[in-house]
């Protein structure tokens, strides 16, 4: 029984005893003193029945008539005419304490079912919202998804047009650099020239990356051992730049994907996490499972993205770094939606970030 009720029946106990005894220790002489007695037992009754509903107010009312009747028999026996009022008394305590819990417990289910169809409301309410959310996410994703189309047709056109004339490039500058002594000035030049040609030879190749088509060969892939293996190619750049990199690989099913795809978009994140600790930190990467997907979280300890800046770090060419294309996290949010999945980031300036992928799982049986 609930604290709060057996202080209630506590309450109503010490009421009916207390009037009881003054009914017992008063003698008839004392008949106005009696009339008040009388009166305050509907203070128990009407408390019985807006606390405990019909129950509760019959069943004071009754009580009350068990404790109320031997006086009336005992002590007003010889008075026939009071002994009726006395009487009348009685079915009016019962009266007043079945009106009193009826009501109440109308009142009271009438306010249950007005939660109820509050807490109806307001699961609706919160399912609409969450549908709109998602329809926006799906409109934001279509945009996405044309920009990146056209983007992609685009740059494959102009990566094929200027892959050439870069190789020609590079080369005549390597011809010229050989054709110079190691003292001369214009080596230097010639090998600024070379290194510039290998960064916007770079660049060329993230477009291509970046408009290649999303349905390639796919086969079942372990994504932990996919993991591990990046993790000893990229173990040199880690250890140089003082960051220590925390793996915990979970239970997880295997995924049907193209295994260099992910390794790509794997890459770009733990490469973007080194990039975003230029001073050192951790990286924590962790797989885990629910049965039907597989999520991969990287979390880096760097500085964060300022929150007006997370709508658009997926977007082609929005990059904060000079030196930067702004197209490795397009390339991998590409790579996710193509597999069927969704990436989603999370970040605090100053505390770091944390990008997570999900996939769906690969169906066994």
């Amino acid at each position: 029984m609930h604290r709060i009720d057996r202080s209630r029946i506590a309450i109503l106990f010490v009421l009916v005893a207390g009037i009881t005894a003054l009914h017992y220790l008063t003698t008839i002489q004392y008949a106005q003193f009696h009339d008040i007695y009388r009166r305050l037992y509907y203070l128990p009754i009407v408390l019985g029945g807006l606390w405990f509903g019909l129950r509760g107010g019959i069943g004071v009312a009754l009580a009350v008539s068990l404790l109320y009747l031997p006086h009336v028999v005992l002590q007003w026996g010889h008075h026939p005419l009071t002994e009726v009022e006395q009487y009348l008394e009685i079915l009016l305590y019962n009266v007043i304490g079945g009106l009193t819990g009826l009501l109440s417990q109308r009142e009271r289910l009438q306010k249950e079912r007005y939660q109820q169809a509050a807490r109806i409301l307001e699961e609706n309410y919160a399912k609409l919202r969450q549908q709109a959310d998602q329809i926006l996410e799906i409109e934001e994703q279509l945009r996405r998804a044309d920009r990146l189309s056209a983007l992609g047709e685009l740059s494959a056109g102009m990566a094929h047009e200027i892959r050439n004339p870069l190789g020609s490039i590079r080369g005549t500058a390597e011809i010229l650099r050989d054709g110079m002594a190691v003292d001369d000035p214009r080596s230097e030049f010639a090998a600024i020239l070379i290194r510039e040609v290998d960064r916007l030879n770079r660049v060329v190749q993230d477009f291509l990356e970046f408009a290649r088509p999303g349905e390639t060969g796919r086969s079942p892939v372990d994504l932990n051992q996919l993991l591990q293996e990046l993790l000893l190619l990229t173990r040199q750049p880690t250890r140089s730049g003082g960051v220590a990199v925390d793996f915990a690989p979970g239970s997880i099913p295997l995924v049907q994907a193209d295994s260099e795809q992910l390794r790509q978009a794997f890459l770009n994140l733990i490469l973007n996490a080194l990039q975003a600790m230029p001073d050192g930190g951790t990286l924590q990467i962790a797989s885990r499972s629910d049965g039907e997907t597989v999520s991969i979280e990287f979390r880096d300890s760097g500085g964060g993205i300022p929150a007006a800046n997370l709508s658009r770090i997926f977007n082609p060419f929005f990059t904060t770094r000079s030196e930067g294309t702004g197209l490795g996290l397009a390339i991998t949010h590409r790579i996710v939606q193509g597999h069927g999945g969704r990436i989603e980031v999370a970040s605090q300036p100053g505390v770091g970030t944390l990008f997570t992928l999900t996939f769906p799982a690969l169906a066994t049986g």
